[in-house]
């Protein structure tokens, strides 16, 4: 219920920021001035902009068990999995939240946690992982996804996203408004230069926007190395098992949970997790 009132909060909080901006910027009375009310406007963006995140989120747990086949386990089903849930129980009971649903799916080497709430989280892992890793290393890797869970990171990022989202939605409408009336001069409504604008400035600052987004998702990923390493009582388990990962392959998750594994993609503007070499050396930092 917290994380939901954290999520409205943000939501008034955001639109008070735009509307001090437009004001500051004299955008308010350059948008009157051309028969644009900014603040429904602004309304509808944020609606837009946090409703799409925020539904996403909602619905992560269900994506993420159809889009990666991912099966739940209750640690009947043999020696393997009723270690795995054991270790997420053990684990979860340390970090002070409740049992997340186990799961595991075919592919190569990876894992991820997701769900809207942290104490009915989803955390699942690849058969590639498991055969590939030491009991000591998957632990870490569990660690890891735990500490996902544990710092509310789905929900943060939810938020970031719902922000930039807003933010997109908003000025580049505004920036259409401004080049169909002001520039090209058009009288009778919205005109076809609105729509172009608005498309290319809506993909141009979506790129950036993902830039920021990643940016945060990088950092998300120290904080649970160090979480594991917490979880743990060493740094030493994570740094085998980025090692490990390092010298692999990692399977690929599908782009809406990317963000959430315990490998992504890499060396851009746009990655989600830093370089594997960044992490071990800030957990070496932690030893």
């Amino acid at each position: 219920m917290k994380r939901i009132v954290l999520l409205i909060a943000t939501n008034f909080a955001v639109m008070i920021l735009l509307s001090v901006v437009v004001s500051l910027l004299g955008l308010d009375r350059a948008l009157a001035q051309n028969g644009i009310q900014y603040g429904p406007m602004l309304i509808v963006a944020s609606i837009f902009g946090f409703g799409g995140a925020f539904i996403s989120l909602l619905l992560s747990k269900t994506m993420a068990k159809w889009s990666t086949g991912a099966q739940i386990i209750d640690g009947s089903e043999g020696t393997t999995q009723y270690w795995l849930v054991d270790t997420v129980k053990r684990l979860a009971q340390k970090a002070g939240i409740g049992m997340p649903e186990v799961a595991v799916y075919e592919g190569e080497p990876n894992a991820f946690a997701t769900g809207a709430f942290r104490d009915s989280a989803l955390v699942a892992v690849s058969s590639g992982l498991l055969n590939s890793m030491s009991r000591v290393e998957v632990e870490a890797v569990l660690g890891h996804e735990i500490g996902h869970v544990a710092n509310g990171d789905m929900v943060t990022l939810t938020l970031i996203q719902g922000v930039v989202n807003t933010f997109v939605f908003f000025l580049s409408r505004v920036i259409g408004t401004i080049v169909d009336r002001a520039i090209l001069k058009n009288e009778r409504g919205e005109g076809i230069g609105y729509f172009v604008t608005v498309m290319v400035s809506q993909i141009a600052l979506g790129f950036i926007a993902s830039m920021i987004v990643a940016w945060f998702s990088r950092q998300r990923e120290f904080r649970a190395d160090a979480a594991s390493a917490g979880l743990l009582d060493s740094p030493k388990p994570m740094i085998s098992a980025l090692t490990r990962l390092g010298s692999m392959q990692p399977g690929e998750l599908p782009k809406a949970m990317q963000a959430f594994g315990i490998a992504g993609d890499l060396g851009s503007l746009f990655a989600t997790h830093p370089p594997i070499e960044q992490r071990i050396a800030a957990l070496q930092g932690r030893a």
